[in-house]
């Protein structure tokens, strides 16, 4: 199969998982009990019935499930994806307003984690058994272990409270690119990529302890090549392979933790916005997010699934 025909076969699977996406989620939102008319009328009890049959009516929520379905997923495919009820924001202008901060904060995690797993995991490969390699395996069982909640609290309580050294709280009126708003990324930074950092040093370690034992790496050493060549010319570059799809399939736990990490922090990103609005119960802006998360998840890991063809053709024929 060639590398084209493989990617075309890849993007019209996408099709049928964006469309259960969207089912599942909508059925989940609109099944769960309360609507953003029943928070508006617990703020205003003065409301009669014939006002709040007139504001259900106004945004189709009278309409039985299956026909405010369909008329939500054709607005999608149109470009149009509601308002927000109770502020009368587009939805769309939400999603792109918070979207730097949360592709900030994922750059960030991204960065920790692959700055700490590469080297980490190399070191680990080349003392196998030794005691370097014993700690750094204790601290990726830690770093998948942990829950992000509770690092992220941990890291403001001894970074921030005890010693001081970033603010509890992000610069208010600062742009994302300021250096105080830099700064202060690093801890939620730090909590959202370590349990990425986890997962990629260990398959970097076994990836490269596989091939460090095989003909080709022994054929260099007896050649009289310096092992810092061998190591790192020829066993990084065939043991990137698992680690750049993982990496890449990673993005999904990023996203995901963006959710806890960001209303740990109080970053103003799509993951505190989706809680807001799950708390509102603002069904648009919950399927927009969720939408927009969904697409970005199925493409990085359609992009994993390229780059790993890429490396290895014989993924195709598979």
């Amino acid at each position: 199969m060639s590398l084209r025909r493989f990617i075309l076969k890849r993007v019209l699977s996408i099709i049928p998982i964006l469309f259960g996406v969207s089912v599942i989620t909508f059925a989940l939102v609109h099944l769960t009990p309360g609507d953003p008319i029943d928070q508006m009328i617990g703020l205003n009890p003065d409301v009669t019935a014939a006002e709040e049959a007139q504001l259900r009516a106004k945004y189709g929520l009278n309409k039985p499930l299956w026909e405010q379905y369909l008329i939500w997923i054709t607005d999608v495919l149109q470009g149009d994806f509601g308002e927000v009820i109770s502020t009368n924001r587009d939805v769309s202008a939400v999603i792109w307003k918070r979207l730097p901060e949360t592709v900030a904060l994922g750059i960030f995690g991204w960065a920790f984690g692959l700055i700490i797993a590469i080297p980490a995991g190399i070191y680990a490969a080349v003392n196998k058994d030794e005691l370097g390699d014993t700690i750094s395996r204790f601290f990726a069982l830690s770093g998948i272990s942990i829950p992000n909640f509770w690092l992220g609290l941990m890291l403001i309580l001894i970074f921030a409270l005890r010693l001081g050294l970033w603010p509890v709280l992000p610069p208010s009126r600062k742009p994302l690119y300021h250096p105080e708003m830099l700064w202060y990324l690093v801890l939620p930074g730090v909590t959202i990529g370590t349990a990425a950092a986890a997962s990629i040093m260990r398959v970097m370690r076994t990836s490269m302890a596989e091939e460090l034992n095989k003909e080709y790496v022994t054929a260099a050493r007896a050649k009289g090549l310096p092992e810092r060549t061998v190591v790192l010319k020829h066993v990084l570059r065939n043991s990137l392979i698992s680690v750049v799809t993982l990496a890449a399939s990673l993005t999904a736990s990023i996203v995901a933790g963006s959710v806890v990490v960001e209303v740990v922090f109080n970053w103003p990103g799509l993951g505190r916005e989706l809680i807001n609005a799950i708390t509102g119960r603002e069904i648009n802006l919950i399927m927009g997010i969720t939408l927009f998360t969904g697409v970005f998840i199925i493409l990085a890991n359609l992009l994993a699934d390229i780059l790993y063809a890429v490396l290895d053709p014989r993924i195709r024929y598979d």
